[in-house]
């Protein structure tokens, strides 16, 4: 008999917690289960995420080396050339990836001939039969509108942590500038990427909230990427500790859990794990993660597609083909 497969919109944070903190053999079984029922277990999706704007950002947050005011070794970069940004998706897609991600270092869109660029190069990109991806900072719906027009595929705005820690770590936007981008890529019919990070010092219980408000939205986000802090020289956070796989796996197994029809995806941080270590991040419901040719995630290291093709291989999974 087949299973009624729905999502809950109605999560309290005491219920999260409770899935959280159950003994860790425990709640990957519950994750992987989950994880078999919604989607193909042995596929991993596939992204590339290219940053077309590098450096020079007004903002303030804490763990990114993208910030004008923190002295760190980024190089900054005005706006990529259209056809840079195509061929270097061309190479994505024949690499195996079936999402290419664009981003730039803005505070927020501004309706000028940059933002114009951008639109060519999604339009450009979603012709090539890819899904487009874009985080370039705040958005009006109008804006989002432009861009569902041309083919975006997804918007990725991460909430980073929760509304109660958020001004610990940024305090040039606040938490509901984040929710009101949310609601304008959701108005204009854009699906919505968006999770967070974690070793920012936040506590267990802004980690619950944070997902709380993920999965208490009316609709899930479609891609939740997880991400682990890299400590960057030169941020405020490049004495934080490294984070330990297992609070990794718990945030990813509970996302999993609670917004079973998402993706999850292992972002930021992998260049620190061992194969070992991702496996039981896949095994926990991950099912998503960037990989690339120049062993960068913007601007913070990432294993490279050869090295991410070995260790699907490895672990007995596959990329994940476009579903048409």
């Amino acid at each position: 008999m087949k299973v009624q497969k729905t999502t809950r919109h109605d999560w309290s944070k005491e219920e999260i917690r409770g899935i959280h903190d159950q003994p860790l053999m425990s709640l990957v079984f519950e994750a992987a289960s989950v994880h078999r029922q919604w989607h193909a277990p042995e596929q991993v999706e596939l992204c590339t995420l290219l940053s077309i704007k590098t450096g020079g950002c007004p903002e303030d947050c804490s763990y990114c080396p993208q910030a004008a005011r923190y002295h760190t070794d980024v190089n900054v970069q005005t706006l990529l050339p259209t056809e840079t940004v195509l061929q270097h998706a061309k190479k994505a897609k024949i690499a195996g990836a079936t999402r290419f991600c664009m981003g730039a270092a803005w505070r927020e869109v501004r309706d000028n001939r940059d933002f114009d660029r951008v639109i060519e190069m999604v339009k450009g990109i979603n012709e090539m039969d890819m899904e487009v991806c874009c985080t370039l900072g705040m958005l009006t719906e109008n804006q989002a509108i432009r861009l569902k027009e041309a083919g975006l595929h997804a918007y990725n705005h991460n909430l980073d942590t929760s509304e109660q820690y958020y001004d610990q770590i940024i305090s040039t936007r606040k938490f509901d500038d984040r929710i009101s981008t949310i609601n304008n890529v959701r108005r204009a019919g854009i699906t919505v990427c968006s999770g967070g990070i974690i070793g920012l010092g936040e506590s267990i219980d802004d980690r619950i909230s944070m997902l709380a408000t993920l999965a208490t939205m009316e609709k899930h986000p479609e891609s939740v990427p997880v991400n682990a802090l890299v400590r960057v020289k030169g941020t405020p956070l490049e004495k934080n500790s490294r984070i330990n796989i297992w609070e990794m796996v718990r945030m990813i197994a509970t996302a999993r859990i609670i917004m079973p029809a998402s993706k999850v995806r292992l972002s930021a941080g992998r260049a620190e794990m061992s194969e070992t270590e991702q496996a039981w991040c896949f095994m926990a419901g991950a099912n998503s993660i960037f990989t690339g040719e120049d062993s960068k995630l913007l601007t913070t290291p990432n294993p490279t597609t050869a090295g991410d093709l070995s260790m699907l291989t490895n672990l007995g999974l596959k990329p994940m083909r476009k579903v048409h």
